[in-house]
Protein backbone atom coordinates (compact mmCIF):
# COMPACT_ATOMS: atom_id res chain seq x y z
CA UNK A 1 0.00 0.00 0.00
CA UNK A 2 1.27 3.46 -0.88
CA UNK A 3 2.22 5.82 1.91
CA UNK A 4 0.12 8.97 2.20
CA UNK A 5 2.18 12.08 1.53
CA UNK A 6 1.64 15.47 3.10
CA UNK A 7 1.28 18.27 0.57
CA UNK A 8 1.69 21.86 1.66
CA UNK A 9 0.71 24.75 -0.56
CA UNK A 10 2.80 27.87 -0.26
CA UNK A 11 3.34 31.00 -2.29
CA UNK A 12 6.62 31.14 -4.19
CA UNK A 13 6.98 34.72 -2.94
CA UNK A 14 7.19 33.49 0.68
CA UNK A 15 10.63 32.66 2.05
CA UNK A 16 11.64 28.99 1.80
CA UNK A 17 11.60 27.15 5.14
CA UNK A 18 13.84 24.32 6.25
CA UNK A 19 10.84 21.97 6.69
CA UNK A 20 9.28 22.63 3.26
CA UNK A 21 10.40 19.31 1.83
CA UNK A 22 10.35 19.02 -1.97
CA UNK A 23 9.53 22.42 -3.49
CA UNK A 24 7.65 22.33 -6.82
CA UNK A 25 6.33 25.31 -8.78
CA UNK A 26 3.15 24.52 -10.76
CA UNK A 27 2.66 27.53 -13.03
CA UNK A 28 3.23 28.27 -16.69
CA UNK A 29 4.85 31.63 -15.94
CA UNK A 30 7.91 32.33 -13.84
CA UNK A 31 6.93 34.62 -10.94
CA UNK A 32 7.99 38.24 -11.35
CA UNK A 33 10.83 39.45 -9.21
CA UNK A 34 11.79 35.99 -7.90
CA UNK A 35 15.25 34.67 -8.66
CA UNK A 36 15.87 30.96 -9.07
CA UNK A 37 18.01 31.06 -5.95
CA UNK A 38 15.31 32.75 -3.85
CA UNK A 39 12.62 30.37 -5.11
CA UNK A 40 14.75 27.42 -3.96
CA UNK A 41 12.75 25.04 -6.15
CA UNK A 42 13.43 21.39 -6.77
CA UNK A 43 11.25 21.30 -9.86
CA UNK A 44 9.14 23.52 -12.13
CA UNK A 45 6.13 21.70 -13.59
CA UNK A 46 4.83 24.01 -16.32
CA UNK A 47 3.03 21.23 -18.19
CA UNK A 48 0.55 20.43 -15.41
CA UNK A 49 -0.38 24.03 -14.65
CA UNK A 50 -3.80 25.42 -15.63
CA UNK A 51 -4.04 27.01 -19.07
CA UNK A 52 -3.58 30.74 -19.45
CA UNK A 53 -7.24 31.08 -20.41
CA UNK A 54 -8.42 29.25 -17.26
CA UNK A 55 -6.00 31.14 -15.02
CA UNK A 56 -7.19 34.49 -16.38
CA UNK A 57 -10.86 33.50 -15.99
CA UNK A 58 -10.26 32.48 -12.37
CA UNK A 59 -8.34 35.68 -11.50
CA UNK A 60 -7.75 34.36 -7.96
CA UNK A 61 -11.40 34.94 -7.06
CA UNK A 62 -12.23 32.67 -4.09
CA UNK A 63 -15.88 32.57 -5.18
CA UNK A 64 -14.80 30.81 -8.40
CA UNK A 65 -12.58 28.20 -6.72
CA UNK A 66 -14.95 25.22 -6.99
CA UNK A 67 -15.67 25.90 -10.65
CA UNK A 68 -11.96 26.48 -11.26
CA UNK A 69 -11.23 23.04 -9.78
CA UNK A 70 -13.86 21.41 -11.99
CA UNK A 71 -12.58 23.11 -15.15
CA UNK A 72 -8.97 22.32 -14.29
CA UNK A 73 -9.93 18.67 -13.82
CA UNK A 74 -11.50 18.64 -17.28
CA UNK A 75 -8.39 20.29 -18.75
CA UNK A 76 -6.03 17.84 -17.09
CA UNK A 77 -7.86 14.72 -18.25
Amino acid sequence: MAKKSDVKVRRVYDEAKHDDGLRVLVDRLWPRGVTKKKAALDEWCKDVAPSTRLRQWYAHDPAKFNEFGRRYGVEAS
